[in-house]
């Protein structure tokens, strides 16, 4: 459509989306398309606008959103580990376990020094209290010598990694068997100053975010921010990021992957929150409350924001926290100067489930219901959020800053594309 849109085609009427009046159980676009100027009315699901774009907004423009400066350095993939050798875990048996991880830390203080505590995305959405249940050999970028300055550990990556790194397609990770398959020095050096970072796991059905501390690996199952603010909490778990994400992300199954690339690198954030008090104080009050429920309940985030989401949960503690998440909300837009948006929710469905076959067996299975925004203040937002990021994009050409910035992006990209084709390969966890 994009292309369409450059090359003197126009979108004139649309209609985004029209359940298949087949036997399809699938949700379409239809799309009218006139070549050459058009001078008539245009019409966006029955209204009249002035503009339909290549993404089906009134506003916005056809392009996609920039890359932004301002976001570089700021969000990471955790660690690929490649090898469950590295780990202290009791839930694994094919691995150390965590009692003789806590013997060779009594026999040898040292050791303690290249354990560290392990998480993934599992751990983070389903615990209460987002709990690690795993610990870690790390070396870092230690050379080999340095690393067997650490003989107890050394011997347990030889004998339970080495082997299978070894028969390793790729060379290098053949060559430095006793590192992780994908080590995150930037990682490490952008959160080092900071008491804790915000995460959220790659993969999931809810978009929820939360803070951990900086000290332990985090797994590659979850994307790590440097930043440690409540008003930054308050932005990225506002639906004005939920939507941004949603839209340029890709999916697994009916879930969310976030991929930082696209959806974080390129969201334009509202200028001077991070001196915002406003922010802070709602941000504040939400994650509190939210971690108190959690643990009174002793849900996870999945869990919680399942409840959350069902048309069916009338609990007092979850009508306050959708009335928190609103006032978050109303935070974020006022941050922006778009007051003129409502933050009033609706329960509405992803999409259509197909209806069961008279002979199969029913299943339970809950409905993809989402307490959201109508589909109207999502457009709208989502309009906004594009032409403000292709205004930041100029901003940042303009002052000279994004010189060098293609540069870098091809060079991160190289970076990803090998990341990419490890991910494929990777589990992914249910959450």
């Amino acid at each position: 459509m994009r292309y369409i849109c450059e090359q003197g085609g126009t979108i004139y009427n649309a209609q985004k989306r029209m359940k298949w009046p087949g036997l399809a159980a699938v949700v379409v676009s239809v799309i009218h398309v006139f070549k050459g100027k058009y001078e008539n009315r245009k019409l966006l699901d029955g209204r009249e606008v002035n503009l339909i774009s290549a993404f089906l907004f009134h506003a916005g423009g056809n392009e996609n959103p920039k890359v932004l400066l301002a976001n570089a350095g700021k969000s990471f993939i955790g660690s690929y580990v490649l090898g469950m050798g590295f780990t202290f875990d009791d839930s694994n048996p094919d691995v150390t376990s965590i009692a003789e991880m806590h013997q060779l830390i009594e026999q040898n203080h040292k050791n303690a020094e290249r354990i560290f505590p392990y998480i993934g995305g599992e751990e983070v959405n389903s615990s209460p209290t987002h709990t690690h249940h795993r610990y870690v050999i790390n070396f870092g970028e230690m050379s080999e010598a340095e690393a067997r300055q650490y003989p107890d550990l050394i011997k347990i990556v030889e004998e339970k990694v080495k082997p299978a790194r070894l028969a390793q397609n790729r060379e290098i990770r053949a060559r430095y068997w006793w590192r992780f398959g994908e080590t995150t020095p930037a990682l490490g050096k952008a959160i080092a100053p900071l008491e804790r970072v915000l995460v959220t796991a790659r993969v999931s059905q809810r978009s929820s975010f939360t803070f951990l501390s900086g000290d332990m690996v985090f797994s590659e199952q979850l994307v790590v921010f440097a930043n440690e603010s409540y008003s930054f909490l308050c932005i990225m778990q506002s639906y004005i990021h939920e939507i941004w994400a949603r839209f340029f992300s890709s999916t697994f199954g009916d879930g969310l992957r976030y991929a930082p690339s696209d959806c974080f690198e390129t969201f334009p954030f509202p200028e001077h929150w991070e001196t915002n008090p406003i922010l802070e104080t709602i941000s504040k009050e939400y994650y509190e409350y939210r971690a108190a429920l959690m643990v009174r309940n002793n849900q996870g985030l999945t869990d919680t924001y399942n409840r959350f989401h069902d048309p069916d949960e009338r609990h007092p503690d979850i009508l306050q926290l959708r009335s928190l998440h609103a006032q978050m909300d109303r935070a974020v837009l006022d941050a922006y100067g778009w007051r003129d948006i409502s933050t009033d929710c609706t329960f509405l469905l992803d999409y259509e489930d197909e209806e069961d076959d008279e002979n199969t067996s029913k299943r339970q299975k809950k409905k993809p219901w989402r307490y959201r925004w109508p589909e109207e203040i999502h457009d709208e937002v989502l309009a906004r959020l594009l032409e403000l990021n292709q205004q930041r994009a100029e901003a940042e050409i303009l002052s000279g800053k994004a010189a060098n910035k293609s540069k870098r992006k091809e060079n991160t990209n190289k970076g990803r594309k090998s990341r990419r084709a490890t991910d494929e390969s990777a589990s992914i966890p249910g959450l």
